[in-house]
């Protein structure tokens, strides 16, 4: 994320290129412990990955995939 403000508890990040990621609406990002096992589960469950595991500073992992419904959905794994 380009960008990222923490309002109260919840944190937004604002992703610039977003569109050309296939990210055409707001995404939301759920915190797990392990990214790779969350993400292999969701593909596993018929999601498509849109974005794969990346390091978006600091060591916070971030991913996204669609559902087979459409829906995106973003995971976030903080630093170690």
């Amino acid at each position: 994320m380009e960008s990222l403000v923490r309002a109260g508890g919840p944190e937004v990040g604002l992703d610039p290129n977003g569109h050309a990621k296939a990210l055409t609406g707001p995404v939301p990002y759920w915190r797990v412990a392990d990214i790779k096992a969350s993400l292999a589960g969701l593909v596993g469950a018929g999601a498509e990955v849109l974005q794969d595991i990346r390091d978006v500073g600091g060591g916070k992992l971030i991913a996204s995939v669609k559902d087979a419904d459409g829906n995106l959905i973003g995971l976030v794994q903080a630093p170690a």
